[in-house]
């Protein structure tokens, strides 16, 4: 059976195949991660208007007939983020984001909190901020958050006893968030101020990390990443 899918998408990874064609994945908004042979896209940018570009938001028109790969009848920008491609820090973090984005979602598994966020993130990566990390950061934790791999941030992961609000805190990404000192303490560690700003990214608030603290977490969240969605760096 064919049907035709209409959805929104971003662009996360395009592979030259042949002489002139591109095997092009995309994460959708209804139709989580989907991949797509465009025949004749590296001699003219006609043929997909242009659309195969990371960071921007496009509209795609798909031939589905339920194997692995749908056939782009048509793709076309709604969305540009031409500041993202005006700053190294910025092109760096959007494209870590991608990369993030397309190991976390599923094929043919839409992850409708995480199409969000991941927009949320590019849109401000597009303002062209002072420090890309610090958005990448809290987009980061918030993303993780929305595909079931939230870190475990006020407790022990083992035992359950909390974690007093003061004090730095042993975190364990492969098993899913704190682990106290009493059940065997992790490697890395939290500093209380990090570990509050990261429940509030966690729960979408607003989460001003420093460069400093960005960093830490950062280094977390790519740990989690590597143990639940096969993210390698």
């Amino acid at each position: 059976m064919r049907t035709v899918l209409e959805t929104d998408a971003l662009v996360v990874r395009t592979i030259a195949y042949g002489e002139a064609d591109v095997i092009a994945t995309f994460v959708t908004e209804t139709h989580g991660k989907l991949s797509a042979v465009v025949r004749g896209a590296r001699k003219s940018k006609r043929r997909a208007q242009g659309a195969l570009e990371p960071f921007h938001t496009i509209r795609v028109s798909a031939e589905d007939r339920g194997g692995d790969m749908v056939t782009i009848r048509d793709a076309r920008v709604v969305r540009v983020r031409a500041g993202i491609l005006t700053s190294l820090p910025a092109l760096e973090a959007g494209g870590l984001a991608l990369r993030w984005l397309r190991h976390l979602v599923q094929p043919r598994h839409p992850e409708p909190r995480a199409w969000a966020t991941t927009l949320a993130l590019l849109d401000a990566l597009d303002a062209r901020p002072a420090e890309p990390r610090v958005s990448l950061a809290a987009g980061a934790v918030r993303l993780l958050s929305d595909v079931g791999y939230g870190l475990g941030l006020g407790e022990c992961v083992v035992c359950g006893r909390p974690c007093p609000e003061g004090k730095p805190a042993c975190v364990d990404p492969a098993r899913g968030g704190l682990v106290c000192l009493a059940c065997g303490g992790a490697r890395l560690v939290l500093t209380p101020d990090v570990r509050r700003l990261a429940r509030a990214a966690q729960d979408g608030q607003p989460a001003a990390f420093s460069r400093e603290e960005a960093d830490q977490i950062l280094v977390v969240v790519e740990a989690a990443m590597s143990a639940h969605g096969g993210f390698e760096k």
